[in-house]
């Protein structure tokens, strides 16, 4: 039987997005369900292959039609391997996900840190192959990189590299005196955000967010963007922060590494990124030195949630060709 699709799943801290990807690079299935991480790495992997399974039961094919399953997993992973580091967000920790899978599936598994595997949609379908030296960033539940130098991906020495999220950006290394490390990703993620407005309103302080967020387990972006829609003060004083954070780190990264496009993802800014991306390119215009920073591209992903998925075809062609 003729191999004609893969399926890409997109492995996040509080999705799995998985879509069914033809030979002519088009999205023609998809599914969406929620993660429950607090339940290990065996639960996340159930969760993968029940999604994997309503692609295929949705669309009438069998494992013998799919050439491969690319995964995308928000931490440091070694795509050779299969093996997960470390993936904070998702609470594991050197776990063989590749070899978790295999029990499901007979159809290869490919994985890659999954703003990697964005950044090769990103690069073929966006920019058709034409970039030089590009990072790009998503931010979420946490925030990730990625690095492209000479049009290559850059892992590093040891599948590290573009861990941005995990930098230090405050000179005490902590938050407000506490245990609490002063990254990049505790101090401008969603998570950050929303950890920020509520340690305000157990001050006192009053925000829309409340209202919004009553009765539902998580704050997500959208609810975020309705609040900043209404003015609520709260609100965008810590969304404000948050980019001025992310402008600046932006702008000593390129001043380190001489990069000229900076593209930027996820779901803060997929909900959030006309308003933000004015804020972030004001504050890499103050961080960065002038003359590697005057001619740097920032721009948002066109592919949204989709960058990943699309990558998937990129990884796909990678190893299995």
């Amino acid at each position: 039987m003729k191999k004609e699709f893969i399926i890409s799943v997109d492995l996040g801290g509080t999705k799995i997005l998985s879509a069914l990807i033809n030979n002519e690079s088009k999205i023609i299935n998809r599914v969406k369900i929620d993660t429950e991480i607090e339940q290990g790495p065996e639960y996340i992997v159930e969760s993968i292959a029940k999604a994997v399974n309503e692609i295929l039961n949705s669309s009438n094919l069998n494992q013998d039609q799919i050439k491969s399953i690319c995964l995308g997993v928000p931490g440091t992973v070694n795509p050779h391997e299969g093996m997960i580091y470390n993936a904070p967000n998702l609470a594991v920790k050197n776990f063989n996900i590749k070899d978790a899978l295999s029990k499901y599936f007979q159809i290869p598994v490919l994985i890659e840190n999954d703003v990697n595997i964005a950044a090769l949609g990103i690069k073929k379908y966006e920019f058709q192959d034409n970039v030089k030296n590009m990072l790009v960033v998503f931010v979420g539940t946490g925030i990730g990189a990625a690095l492209l130098f000479d049009g290559k991906m850059y892992r590093g020495s040891s599948f590290f590299a573009g861990e941005i999220g995990h930098m230090k950006v405050s000179p005490n290394g902590k938050i407000g005196g506490k245990k609490v490390d002063a990254t990049f990703e505790n101090l401008a993620s969603r998570t950050a955000i929303v950890n920020a407005i509520k340690k305000d309103i157990k001050k006192g302080k009053k925000t829309l967010l409340t209202k919004l967020s009553e009765g539902k387990p998580k704050v997500k972006s959208k609810m975020l963007l309705a609040s900043l829609e209404k003015k609520d003060r709260l609100v965008t004083k810590h969304i404000n922060n948050a980019g001025m954070i992310i402008g600046s780190v932006l702008g000593s990264v390129t001043t380190l590494l001489n990069i000229d496009t900076i593209v930027i993802g996820g779901g803060v800014f997929e909900a959030m990124g006309k308003y933000l991306l004015p804020i972030v390119k004001e504050s890499f215009a103050k961080s960065v030195l002038p003359e590697p920073g005057k001619d740097v591209k920032i721009v948002l992903t066109k592919l949204g949630d989709d960058a990943p998925l699309y990558g998937g075809i990129s990884l796909a062609e990678e190893y299995l060709n």
